[in-house]
């Protein structure tokens, strides 16, 4: 079991690696900048993660074997950067979730391994899924995606959950790994083939309705007079959906 966690982190690195590299052609980036942007998608969240839990060295300096597969993806980017143009826009996100899918229970294991409470483990599984995604996308000056509306940092916290859960219930460790992967990939992928996101809420200025003019009464004629009072709009919070958000093409991001 401790070799299948072993090469899922491996397949993790290497999933995010490449979503990186992709994002740094796309950002019309060097090899040094798709290197950087690769190291930090495939460690990032994991060093994160094991600076939290106290784990002294953190696992690729214990195991350099994990910069040495980062090295490759990207040079092997490199010999066949011709070919990377076609892979499909969609690529990047799919490839996204597999990442996700697979850090966060490599995060909520590692956390369980080291005797951590469960909610602690979920949140460490979410800090290893998302946490080297949102520092790529903020070195190639996008929105992390974890930030926007589409279902993302859910579907991490619902496969930790599935995992903590199932755990906590004797369920032998690979029927919970794979199920969790499941539940996380699949909402993931949901989310991305449907759209579908979470409802926001936004502060709303709704203005007052106008008053009538009183019957009888004539307009000032006089500019010296003083002009009526205007009053203020009520300020409400209010309950976006996706579907107006998108119809209406200026939804609030959060």
């Amino acid at each position: 079991m401790t070799a299948l966690v072993y090469w899922l982190d491996m397949a993790g690195v290497v999933v995010f690696a490449l979503s990186g590299v992709i994002l740094a052609c796309r950002s019309r980036m060097d090899p040094f900048g798709m290197l950087v942007l690769a190291a930090v998608t495939g460690i990032g969240g994991g060093t994160l993660r094991d600076l939290v839990l106290g784990v002294r060295p953190v696992f690729w300096v214990a195991d350099p074997t994990y910069l040495w597969v980062i090295l490759a993806t990207v040079g092997l980017s490199i010999v066949g950067f011709h070919y990377i143009h076609r892979l499909s826009r969609v690529f990047l996100p799919v490839a996204d979730a597999f990442g996700l899918a697979l850090f966060t229970v490599i995060g909520a294991h590692k956390a369980l391994l080291l005797e951590a409470p469960g909610v602690v483990a979920v949140l460490m599984g979410l800090l290893t899924g998302v946490a080297g995604g949102m520092v790529r996308d903020v070195l190639a000056r996008r929105v992390p995606m974890v930030l926007r509306e589409e279902v993302y940092a859910t579907a991490s916290i619902a496969g930790g959950i599935t995992y903590v859960g199932l755990g906590a219930l004797g369920v032998p460790v690979g029927f919970a790994i794979g199920l969790a992967l499941a539940v996380t990939l699949g909402l993931r992928l949901a989310a991305i083939h449907w759209g579908l996101a979470l409802p926001v809420f936004a502060w709303v200025i709704i203005p007052p309705p106008p008053e009538p003019p009183a019957s009888g009464e004539a307009p000032a004629a006089n500019a010296g007079d003083e002009a009526p009072r205007r009053r203020r709009g009520k300020a409400r919070v209010r309950m976006i959906p996706p579907q107006r958000r998108r119809k209406r093409g200026s939804e609030p991001q959060g």
